[in-house]
């Protein structure tokens, strides 16, 4: 049974190393993600699973000590999933958003309950997402979500996918559902547009959706802002 959420953002300039001379402009936002990660810990889980957009479709498993790097920002710094020995886990190692959950479990010292991974395709199907939440749900007694995923990626004309009036009430709606435990809101994110304004959060999100139903959580939004032109949301749910 689902016990207690953090939803984070997962860019990569989250890691001050690889935002460099940029990193005090983040703080703020990392300053809640350690919150959030508080309110996990307090929850006392039997396991904690972080969950991120991938690549490639459908679901794939990542065991703790995974590797994961940030080489590919051109910066030599290396992280793993959790406290547990190294494991091989999928080629490739952890996609970015699972590498920037794991970069924030290791900088507050995560060490209250198992960590594994799983990354979920970006394109995955809302029922598909809700499915796979039930599942994570139904893993043990007491189960915790580190759940990765920003917002639009359309929030200004400098932002990766240009200024697209769309993107504002998509965030909006976004961070009031997430905010207020919504199910029914999250479950209705559109897809489609979610895709369009390439806002990496919504199928993990969804996935947060499934993984709530019956568990009577309660949200708070605790960062809403948009630095980049991307909605950056932090939220807890207990």
């Amino acid at each position: 049974m689902l016990v207690a959420a953090a939803v984070c953002p997962c860019p990569p300039l989250l890691v001050p190393e690889v935002a460099a001379g940029a990193a005090p402009e983040l703080e703020e936002a990392r300053a809640a993600c350690t919150d959030a990660l508080g309110v996990l810990a307090a929850s006392r889980p039997d396991l904690l699973v972080a969950v991120g957009a991938g690549e490639r479709p459908g679901r794939v498993a990542y065991p703790e000590g995974s590797r994961g790097s940030f080489r590919g920002f051109g910066v030599p710094l290396d992280v793993r999933l959790g406290g547990g020995a190294d494991a091989p886990g999928p080629e490739g190692g952890l996609p970015a958003p699972l590498a920037v959950g794991a970069w924030l479990l290791g900088r507050t010292g995560w060490s209250d309950a198992p960590v594994e991974g799983l990354a979920v395709g970006a394109a995955t199907a809302p029922e598909e997402c809700a499915a796979t939440g039930r599942d994570l749900a139904a893993r043990s007694g007491r189960v915790a979500l580190l759940v990765m995923g920003d917002g639009s990626a359309c929030r200004s004309l400098k932002a990766p996918g240009y200024l697209d009036e769309r993107a504002e009430p998509f965030d909006a709606e976004a961070a009031r559902a997430l905010g207020a435990a919504d199910l029914t809101g999250l479950a209705a994110l559109d897809a489609r547009l979610a895709g369009e304004l390439k806002a990496s959060g919504r199928a993990p999100w969804q996935v947060l959706a499934g993984a709530a139903e019956g568990a009577g959580l309660s949200g708070a939004l605790l960062y809403d802002d948009a630095p980049y032109g991307v909605g950056y949301l932090v939220a807890t749910w207990s």
